[in-house]
């Protein structure tokens, strides 16, 4: 018995791979295929309210944390704006990496596209929540403090390669947290993931772009000495750190073990279709 024919054995596909290897790269080209190519109001809408979500758990992560002082406690209470990000469709950025990246490298889209998606989530999740934080401000005064210490924590690190690591941890663990959600179907095991996500990113304090920005947007509504300039140059450093642990940890290996499947599919030598259907 050859080697493929070895290989063959492991699933029931005619393709030379294992079945589950077949699933992943199908599922992934198709649904990054959908996201790259979404019109640009469903687009902007679906990143406002990936802002408005990762703003919920904020809002649980501060009750939280003011009640008990427990970052851990804080982080799994903030798994709930991740939960909420997976239960309705919303987008928050680093979180889909390898499902656009995946559909490129197949032909279901462009780089431009890529670029696009990634750019307008970013800016969108912003946006989201900046609005969503400037309604908390104003309703819940109490809570500034807390919301003031959160944004110094992040901001003040002790020195830039350990502002680095933590932003590519963040990267990574927010990207990998979403490939596992997209691997099951239980909503309970979706639900335990989100919760051990937030505790390992909140409750070690990494440095994520996009959640960490929406908590300073609100420290600085409360009225916390941090300028824009202090903003701009932590977020010029988290954001490619962000995107390194993303791609390099996470995702470039990932397509590395389906680039076969990937590239059958654009070249027509694996027609989408009948992938899809031994895939599944």
């Amino acid at each position: 018995m050859d080697e493929g024919e070895q290989r063959r054995k492991l699933g029931e596909s005619d393709v030379d791979i294992e079945d589950a290897l077949l699933d992943e790269a199908v599922t992934t080209v198709i649904k990054g295929g959908e996201r790259l190519n979404r019109k640009w109001p469903e687009l902007i809408v679906t990143g406002l309210f990936g802002g408005v979500d990762v703003g919920l758990g904020i809002l649980a992560m501060m009750l939280v944390k003011q009640a008990t002082g427990s970052d851990i406690l804080a982080g799994m209470a903030f798994g709930v704006g991740l939960l909420a990000l997976k239960l309705a469709h919303s987008e928050l950025f680093t979180e889909e990496f390898l499902l656009p990246l995946n559909a490129v490298i197949a032909g279901q889209g462009t780089w431009m596209q890529m670029v696009r998606l990634w750019a307008v989530t970013l800016v969108t999740n912003l946006l989201g929540g900046l609005a969503f934080m400037a309604v908390v401000v104003i309703g819940l005064p109490d809570y500034h403090q807390t919301l003031i210490d959160s944004a110094i924590a992040y901001l003040d690190q002790p020195s830039l390669a350990v502002m680095i690591a933590l932003a590519v941890l963040a990267g990574a663990t927010i990207t990998l947290s979403t490939r596992m959600q997209q691997g099951s179907s239980d909503d309970v095991v979706t639900a335990i993931t989100c919760m051990i996500s937030g505790l390992l990113v909140i409750g070690f304090g990494m440095l994520h772009g996009a959640l960490n920005a929406i908590i300073i947007f609100g420290a600085m509504l409360a009225g916390a000495d941090i300028s824009i300039g202090d903003f701009l140059q932590w977020f010029a450093i988290v954001i490619p750190c962000n995107m390194l642990g993303g791609l390099l940890i996470i995702s470039l290996p990932r397509v590395a073990r389906t680039l076969r499947v990937l590239r059958g599919i654009r070249s027509g030598a694996i027609p989408l279709e009948k992938a899809e259907e031994q895939g599944s």
